[in-house]
Protein backbone atom coordinates (compact mmCIF):
# COMPACT_ATOMS: atom_id res chain seq x y z
CA UNK A 1 0.00 0.00 0.00
CA UNK A 2 1.29 3.56 -0.66
CA UNK A 3 1.86 6.31 1.03
CA UNK A 4 -0.20 8.72 -2.08
CA UNK A 5 -2.94 6.20 -1.38
CA UNK A 6 -3.67 8.35 2.10
CA UNK A 7 -3.29 11.70 0.54
CA UNK A 8 -6.23 14.41 0.49
CA UNK A 9 -5.88 18.35 -0.16
CA UNK A 10 -6.96 19.71 2.42
CA UNK A 11 -7.82 24.02 2.70
CA UNK A 12 -5.12 25.56 4.98
CA UNK A 13 -8.42 27.46 6.82
CA UNK A 14 -9.90 24.18 8.02
CA UNK A 15 -6.67 23.41 10.79
CA UNK A 16 -8.49 25.17 13.49
CA UNK A 17 -5.99 27.29 15.35
CA UNK A 18 -8.09 27.44 18.81
CA UNK A 19 -10.64 25.33 20.80
CA UNK A 20 -14.00 26.00 21.42
CA UNK A 21 -15.01 27.52 24.22
CA UNK A 22 -17.60 24.61 25.19
CA UNK A 23 -15.38 21.30 24.56
CA UNK A 24 -18.75 19.34 23.59
CA UNK A 25 -20.08 21.84 21.02
CA UNK A 26 -17.48 20.83 18.44
CA UNK A 27 -19.38 19.25 15.25
CA UNK A 28 -19.41 14.93 15.13
CA UNK A 29 -19.58 13.18 11.96
CA UNK A 30 -20.88 9.83 12.71
CA UNK A 31 -19.58 7.02 10.64
CA UNK A 32 -20.91 3.55 10.15
CA UNK A 33 -17.62 2.00 9.85
CA UNK A 34 -19.06 -0.93 7.84
CA UNK A 35 -20.82 0.85 5.22
CA UNK A 36 -19.48 4.34 4.94
CA UNK A 37 -23.24 5.88 5.97
CA UNK A 38 -22.63 9.11 7.73
CA UNK A 39 -25.06 11.92 9.90
CA UNK A 40 -24.16 15.19 11.37
CA UNK A 41 -24.29 16.02 14.48
CA UNK A 42 -23.17 18.07 17.71
CA UNK A 43 -20.46 15.99 19.78
CA UNK A 44 -22.69 15.93 22.63
CA UNK A 45 -24.88 14.01 20.79
CA UNK A 46 -22.62 10.98 21.28
CA UNK A 47 -24.49 9.61 23.66
CA UNK A 48 -27.52 8.57 21.40
CA UNK A 49 -25.06 6.20 20.45
CA UNK A 50 -23.78 4.59 23.56
CA UNK A 51 -25.75 1.49 24.58
CA UNK A 52 -25.76 0.32 28.45
CA UNK A 53 -22.92 -1.83 28.75
CA UNK A 54 -20.60 0.04 26.47
CA UNK A 55 -17.33 0.66 27.43
CA UNK A 56 -16.00 3.93 26.71
CA UNK A 57 -11.69 3.84 27.20
CA UNK A 58 -9.93 6.67 27.54
CA UNK A 59 -6.11 7.67 27.88
CA UNK A 60 -5.49 9.76 31.55
CA UNK A 61 -1.90 10.80 30.49
CA UNK A 62 -1.00 14.24 30.91
CA UNK A 63 0.87 16.57 28.97
CA UNK A 64 3.49 18.65 30.73
CA UNK A 65 4.99 21.79 29.27
CA UNK A 66 7.64 20.40 27.52
CA UNK A 67 9.13 23.26 25.46
CA UNK A 68 11.83 24.95 27.27
CA UNK A 69 13.48 28.44 26.26
CA UNK A 70 16.95 29.24 27.75
CA UNK A 71 20.90 29.91 26.75
CA UNK A 72 24.13 28.50 26.12
CA UNK A 73 25.78 29.14 28.91
CA UNK A 74 29.06 31.16 27.63
CA UNK A 75 27.78 32.75 24.53
CA UNK A 76 24.06 33.76 25.47
CA UNK A 77 23.25 32.09 22.34
CA UNK A 78 19.21 31.21 22.28
CA UNK A 79 18.32 27.71 21.83
CA UNK A 80 15.12 25.28 22.54
CA UNK A 81 14.81 22.06 24.97
CA UNK A 82 12.07 20.14 24.04
CA UNK A 83 11.51 16.92 26.64
CA UNK A 84 10.86 13.88 24.87
CA UNK A 85 11.26 11.07 26.97
CA UNK A 86 12.54 10.36 30.64
CA UNK A 87 15.14 8.51 30.84
CA UNK A 88 16.33 8.85 34.52
CA UNK A 89 15.71 11.14 37.83
CA UNK A 90 16.80 14.03 36.32
CA UNK A 91 17.68 12.67 32.46
CA UNK A 92 15.83 13.23 29.64
CA UNK A 93 16.07 12.68 26.12
CA UNK A 94 15.17 15.77 24.17
CA UNK A 95 15.19 17.58 21.14
CA UNK A 96 17.62 20.53 20.58
CA UNK A 97 17.01 23.30 18.58
CA UNK A 98 19.75 24.56 17.07
CA UNK A 99 21.47 21.11 16.97
CA UNK A 100 24.70 22.05 16.42
CA UNK A 101 24.81 24.63 19.18
CA UNK A 102 24.37 21.62 21.55
CA UNK A 103 27.22 19.44 21.99
CA UNK A 104 27.88 16.99 24.51
CA UNK A 105 29.48 18.83 27.29
CA UNK A 106 27.50 22.05 26.72
CA UNK A 107 25.38 23.87 29.67
CA UNK A 108 22.17 25.54 28.97
CA UNK A 109 20.57 27.58 31.27
CA UNK A 110 16.85 28.64 31.45
CA UNK A 111 14.83 31.51 34.12
CA UNK A 112 18.16 32.95 34.91
CA UNK A 113 19.66 30.11 36.17
CA UNK A 114 16.45 28.29 38.84
CA UNK A 115 16.85 25.75 36.00
CA UNK A 116 20.32 24.21 34.02
CA UNK A 117 20.99 21.30 32.14
CA UNK A 118 23.77 19.81 30.28
CA UNK A 119 24.26 18.56 26.94
CA UNK A 120 25.62 14.25 27.70
CA UNK A 121 24.93 12.43 24.25
CA UNK A 122 23.90 12.82 21.49
CA UNK A 123 21.72 9.50 19.65
CA UNK A 124 18.42 8.61 17.33
CA UNK A 125 18.04 11.21 14.84
CA UNK A 126 20.17 13.96 16.59
CA UNK A 127 18.23 13.88 20.06
CA UNK A 128 20.07 14.74 23.18
CA UNK A 129 20.10 13.06 26.67
CA UNK A 130 20.90 15.71 29.18
CA UNK A 131 20.79 16.52 32.53
CA UNK A 132 18.88 18.43 34.34
CA UNK A 133 20.84 20.84 37.63
CA UNK A 134 17.97 22.62 39.87
CA UNK A 135 16.70 23.03 43.48
CA UNK A 136 12.88 22.48 44.38
CA UNK A 137 10.12 20.62 42.75
CA UNK A 138 10.87 19.75 39.00
CA UNK A 139 6.74 19.83 37.82
CA UNK A 140 6.93 23.55 39.45
CA UNK A 141 9.59 24.74 37.65
CA UNK A 142 8.71 23.11 34.51
CA UNK A 143 4.79 24.59 35.04
CA UNK A 144 6.95 27.58 35.63
CA UNK A 145 9.47 27.98 33.17
CA UNK A 146 7.36 25.68 29.72
CA UNK A 147 5.67 25.84 27.07
CA UNK A 148 2.63 23.55 25.88
CA UNK A 149 4.33 21.70 22.90
CA UNK A 150 1.53 22.44 20.77
CA UNK A 151 1.47 20.86 17.46
CA UNK A 152 3.58 22.48 14.02
CA UNK A 153 -0.03 23.57 12.30
CA UNK A 154 -1.08 25.61 15.83
CA UNK A 155 0.19 29.07 14.93
CA UNK A 156 0.29 30.55 18.73
CA UNK A 157 0.77 29.90 22.05
CA UNK A 158 -2.16 28.95 23.50
CA UNK A 159 -3.75 31.72 26.80
CA UNK A 160 -4.92 28.58 28.91
CA UNK A 161 -3.32 25.75 28.86
CA UNK A 162 -5.44 23.38 30.34
CA UNK A 163 -6.98 23.89 26.97
CA UNK A 164 -4.55 21.48 25.33
CA UNK A 165 -5.27 19.02 28.05
CA UNK A 166 -8.28 16.58 28.71
CA UNK A 167 -10.63 17.02 31.75
CA UNK A 168 -9.73 13.27 32.73
CA UNK A 169 -5.74 14.12 32.63
CA UNK A 170 -3.54 12.39 35.42
CA UNK A 171 -0.59 10.64 34.77
CA UNK A 172 2.01 13.19 33.31
CA UNK A 173 4.02 12.30 30.48
CA UNK A 174 2.84 13.07 27.15
CA UNK A 175 4.43 15.44 24.58
CA UNK A 176 1.25 15.90 22.94
CA UNK A 177 -2.20 15.98 23.95
CA UNK A 178 -4.70 13.07 23.04
CA UNK A 179 -7.24 14.92 20.94
CA UNK A 180 -10.09 13.00 20.60
CA UNK A 181 -10.53 13.47 24.58
CA UNK A 182 -10.55 17.27 24.66
CA UNK A 183 -14.17 17.07 23.55
CA UNK A 184 -15.36 15.73 26.76
CA UNK A 185 -16.84 17.87 29.68
CA UNK A 186 -17.36 16.46 32.92
CA UNK A 187 -21.48 16.85 32.91
CA UNK A 188 -21.08 14.68 29.08
CA UNK A 189 -18.92 12.25 31.25
CA UNK A 190 -21.33 12.12 34.51
CA UNK A 191 -24.43 11.71 31.43
CA UNK A 192 -22.70 8.75 30.17
CA UNK A 193 -21.86 7.02 33.07
CA UNK A 194 -25.58 6.94 34.18
CA UNK A 195 -26.56 5.46 31.15
CA UNK A 196 -24.87 2.52 32.31
CA UNK A 197 -22.08 2.61 30.56
CA UNK A 198 -18.33 1.85 31.95
CA UNK A 199 -15.61 4.44 31.28
CA UNK A 200 -12.44 3.06 31.37
CA UNK A 201 -9.07 5.03 32.11
CA UNK A 202 -5.42 3.47 30.33
CA UNK A 203 -2.57 5.34 29.81
CA UNK A 204 -0.35 6.18 26.66
CA UNK A 205 2.00 8.73 27.02
CA UNK A 206 2.43 10.57 23.58
CA UNK A 207 5.25 11.33 22.20
CA UNK A 208 6.16 13.67 19.31
CA UNK A 209 6.52 10.87 16.83
CA UNK A 210 2.99 11.16 16.10
CA UNK A 211 3.40 14.35 14.30
CA UNK A 212 6.73 12.67 12.42
CA UNK A 213 6.00 12.42 8.60
CA UNK A 214 6.11 8.91 6.40
CA UNK A 215 8.87 9.41 4.37
CA UNK A 216 8.68 6.30 2.20
CA UNK A 217 6.63 5.74 -0.52
CA UNK A 218 5.71 2.21 0.95
CA UNK A 219 3.67 2.36 3.97
CA UNK A 220 5.33 -1.05 5.45
CA UNK A 221 8.57 0.21 5.28
CA UNK A 222 7.74 2.88 8.10
CA UNK A 223 9.25 2.89 11.43
CA UNK A 224 6.71 3.54 14.37
CA UNK A 225 7.96 5.16 17.20
CA UNK A 226 7.79 3.86 20.62
CA UNK A 227 5.44 5.01 23.69
CA UNK A 228 5.04 4.05 26.91
CA UNK A 229 1.93 2.11 28.08
CA UNK A 230 0.03 1.15 31.08
CA UNK A 231 -3.64 -0.91 31.02
CA UNK A 232 -4.49 -1.16 34.91
CA UNK A 233 -6.48 -4.33 36.55
CA UNK A 234 -10.03 -2.10 37.33
CA UNK A 235 -9.22 -1.13 33.43
CA UNK A 236 -9.04 -4.81 32.09
CA UNK A 237 -12.01 -5.70 34.46
CA UNK A 238 -14.59 -3.06 32.95
CA UNK A 239 -13.34 -4.10 29.53
CA UNK A 240 -13.50 -7.74 29.73
CA UNK A 241 -16.67 -7.42 31.39
CA UNK A 242 -18.29 -5.41 28.90
CA UNK A 243 -17.01 -7.91 25.77
CA UNK A 244 -18.19 -10.80 27.72
CA UNK A 245 -21.57 -9.21 28.27
CA UNK A 246 -21.97 -8.57 24.84
CA UNK A 247 -21.12 -5.15 25.24
CA UNK A 248 -19.15 -2.88 22.86
CA UNK A 249 -15.25 -1.60 23.73
CA UNK A 250 -14.88 2.16 22.34
CA UNK A 251 -11.80 3.92 22.53
CA UNK A 252 -11.52 7.63 23.16
CA UNK A 253 -8.56 7.99 20.46
CA UNK A 254 -6.07 6.39 18.71
CA UNK A 255 -3.75 6.23 21.80
CA UNK A 256 -6.38 4.46 23.65
CA UNK A 257 -7.06 2.01 20.26
CA UNK A 258 -3.10 1.58 20.16
CA UNK A 259 -2.97 0.92 23.98
CA UNK A 260 -5.66 -2.08 23.57
CA UNK A 261 -4.14 -3.45 20.95
CA UNK A 262 -1.00 -3.77 22.18
CA UNK A 263 -1.87 -4.98 25.27
CA UNK A 264 -5.25 -7.67 23.98
CA UNK A 265 -4.78 -11.16 23.59
CA UNK A 266 -5.65 -12.69 20.52
CA UNK A 267 -9.22 -14.38 21.72
CA UNK A 268 -10.19 -10.46 22.65
CA UNK A 269 -10.01 -10.47 26.55
CA UNK A 270 -6.90 -8.33 28.03
CA UNK A 271 -4.80 -8.64 31.00
CA UNK A 272 -3.10 -6.07 32.98
CA UNK A 273 0.25 -4.83 31.34
CA UNK A 274 2.25 -1.67 30.72
CA UNK A 275 5.56 -1.14 28.38
CA UNK A 276 6.49 0.21 25.28
CA UNK A 277 4.69 0.15 22.14
CA UNK A 278 5.52 0.50 18.29
CA UNK A 279 2.22 -0.84 17.17
CA UNK A 280 2.07 0.23 13.50
CA UNK A 281 -1.80 -0.44 12.40
CA UNK A 282 -2.59 0.16 8.68
CA UNK A 283 -5.56 -1.06 6.42
CA UNK A 284 -5.46 -5.01 6.90
CA UNK A 285 -4.92 -5.02 10.57
CA UNK A 286 -7.18 -7.61 12.34
CA UNK A 287 -8.54 -5.72 15.37
CA UNK A 288 -8.60 -7.84 18.44
CA UNK A 289 -10.12 -6.18 21.02
CA UNK A 290 -12.10 -2.73 19.45
CA UNK A 291 -15.56 -1.75 18.15
CA UNK A 292 -15.88 1.56 18.06
CA UNK A 293 -13.52 4.41 17.93
CA UNK A 294 -13.89 8.55 18.31
CA UNK A 295 -11.27 10.55 16.72
CA UNK A 296 -10.24 13.80 15.22
CA UNK A 297 -9.69 14.39 11.37
CA UNK A 298 -5.80 13.69 10.66
CA UNK A 299 -3.19 14.60 8.77
CA UNK A 300 -2.80 13.73 5.42
CA UNK A 301 -0.45 10.77 4.43
CA UNK A 302 -0.18 9.97 8.42
CA UNK A 303 0.14 7.06 10.49
CA UNK A 304 -3.59 8.16 11.99
CA UNK A 305 -4.74 8.24 9.17
CA UNK A 306 -3.91 5.18 8.48
CA UNK A 307 -4.98 3.58 11.47
CA UNK A 308 -8.44 4.80 11.24
CA UNK A 309 -8.31 3.91 7.48
CA UNK A 310 -7.62 0.00 8.97
CA UNK A 311 -10.91 0.40 11.23
CA UNK A 312 -13.27 1.84 8.72
CA UNK A 313 -11.61 0.77 5.50
CA UNK A 314 -9.50 3.18 3.23
CA UNK A 315 -12.14 3.83 0.26
CA UNK A 316 -15.16 4.78 3.23
CA UNK A 317 -12.33 6.76 5.50
CA UNK A 318 -11.53 9.48 2.31
CA UNK A 319 -15.26 9.78 1.19
CA UNK A 320 -15.66 10.84 4.73
CA UNK A 321 -12.67 12.81 4.53
CA UNK A 322 -14.12 14.54 1.55
CA UNK A 323 -17.68 15.10 2.84
CA UNK A 324 -15.99 16.99 6.37
CA UNK A 325 -13.85 19.38 3.95
CA UNK A 326 -17.33 20.15 1.76
CA UNK A 327 -19.26 20.92 5.07
CA UNK A 328 -16.37 22.78 6.41
CA UNK A 329 -15.56 20.74 9.50
CA UNK A 330 -12.24 22.23 11.86
CA UNK A 331 -9.35 19.77 11.55
CA UNK A 332 -6.76 18.47 13.62
CA UNK A 333 -5.86 18.72 17.56
CA UNK A 334 -8.41 21.86 18.11
CA UNK A 335 -10.82 20.87 15.71
CA UNK A 336 -14.09 18.32 15.21
CA UNK A 337 -14.75 14.83 15.59
CA UNK A 338 -15.76 11.58 14.16
CA UNK A 339 -17.42 8.56 15.91
CA UNK A 340 -16.77 5.21 13.61
CA UNK A 341 -18.93 2.28 14.61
Amino acid sequence: MDLKDFYYDLPQELIAQDPLLDRSSSRLLKVNRMTGEYEHRIFKDIKEYLKPGDCLVINDTKVIPARLFGVKEGTGAKIEVLLLKRTGEKTWETLVKPGKKARPGTVLDFGDGLLKCKILDVVDEGNRVVEFEYEGIWEELLDKLGQMPLPPYITHQLKDKNRYQTVYAKHEGSAAAPTAGLHFTNELLEEIKAMGVDIASVTLHVGLGTFRPVKVENIKEHHMHSEFYMVDEEACNKINKAKSNGGRVISVGTTSLRTLESAAKEDGTISPSSGWTEIFIYPGYKFKIIDGLVTNFHLPESTLLMLVSAFAGRENVMAVYEEAIKERYRFFSFGDAMLLI
